[in-house]
């Protein structure tokens, strides 16, 4: 691959990464509101808005994973570990200024949407954490199973496995620590699974339609990544 088509490979990697970090940050902003969503009247499901952008983070990974490789995808990880913990910071910090009394939004009104709790937080950071890496692991664990074939397979099965062990960490560890109370863990908990699992599916297409794009753009062959200089 020579420099210009690798210059270009490096811009998408950016741009890929700054949108993992966008959904990631906008699942920890927005994660107090809860709707319900009853598909063909089939099941109720209630869940938090924070879900809504956050499948696309395992998305973006398994794309990287693919085309990037490992490597990429847990830099990829480790980055939005940093970006969450320094927008917290500043969301933190935005908290503790006082609203003069001609601001459109007093302390009261902007603590109650932005004043996250630490614990819930350190919850959907631990959860995060474990999630990703596990997703990244089993995905190039049956990359090599499988030589590079059934990408079906390699990006639900890692989808899955993260998901529920994403789900179970944060919704125990806020029950634990009282955020949320006992009697809404199973609800959200099959909930909230069975909404990933629900994504997970239907992303696939359009897991294998952006992979096609990027083994014609950049004639790669199945199973080959892209190397990027370091």
């Amino acid at each position: 691959m020579n420099y210009q088509k690798k210059s270009e490979a490096f811009t998408i990697y950016l741009i890929l990464g700054s949108m993992f970090i966008a959904a990631l940050v906008a699942s920890n902003l927005i994660f107090q509101k809860f709707f319900y969503w009853n598909p063909f009247n089939l099941f109720n499901f209630e869940l938090s808005v924070g879900i809504l952008p956050y499948p696309i983070t395992f998305l973006i990974t398994d794309i990287i994973s693919e085309i990037y490789g490992k490597k990429k995808a847990n830099q990829v990880v480790i980055a939005g570990i940093f970006a969450s913990l320094f927008s917290m910071g500043i969301i933190l910090l935005a908290n503790y200024v006082p609203a003069i009394e001609k601001s459109p939004i007093d302390n009261e009104t902007f603590t109650k949407v932005f004043g996250l709790s630490p614990i819930a937080v350190l919850a959907s950071m631990l959860a995060y954490l474990f999630a990703q890496f596990v997703d990244i692991k089993i995905y190039h664990f049956w990359k090599k199973k499988t030589k590079g074939k059934h990408l079906w397979l390699r990006n639900n099965f890692s989808t899955f496995s993260s998901q529920f062990i994403d789900t179970l960490t944060v919704i125990t560890l806020l029950c634990i620590f009282k955020v949320l109370p006992w009697n809404l863990f199973t609800t959200l908990l099959i909930s909230g699974f069975l909404f990933k699992i629900i994504i997970a599916i239907l992303d696939t297409p359009i897991l294998y339609f952006l992979v096609y794009l990027f083994r014609t753009r950049f004639n790669l062959k199945v199973g080959e990544e892209i190397k990027l200089i370091e």
